[in-house]
């Protein structure tokens, strides 16, 4: 078996949806290059996105028009601010996406 090789050039740091056209800012930083990190909208601590990550990433639409927005967030950030007694849904912000 041969080994495999990837070849990143940048990594997407920030996208910009609010207004058309769509504003797509880039990174070619090496350590955005090894683990994509992003502050938590919610704690402003900095959260790991790339696979293994504590990271959600939440859009948000409107059912009444066009627009959408993204919230970065820790899972723990997230399930905090899910009211108490909506434990099931506490439990999946916890869980959602890991691998089991």
């Amino acid at each position: 078996m041969r080994p495999t090789t990837r070849r990143i050039d940048a990594v997407i740091e920030h996208i910009n949806r609010w207004h058309p056209p769509v504003s797509v800012r880039l990174s070619i930083r090496p350590a955005d290059l090894e683990s994509l990190v992003w502050s938590c909208d919610f704690c402003g601590e900095r959260t790991t996105l790339s696979p293994g990550g504590d990271a959600l990433v939440l859009d948000s639409r409107s059912s009444d028009g066009p627009g959408s927005h993204t919230i970065i967030s820790h899972r723990h950030c997230l399930a905090e601010r899910i009211r108490p007694e909506n434990a099931g849904e506490r439990a999946r912000a916890r869980n959602i996406g890991k691998m089991c």
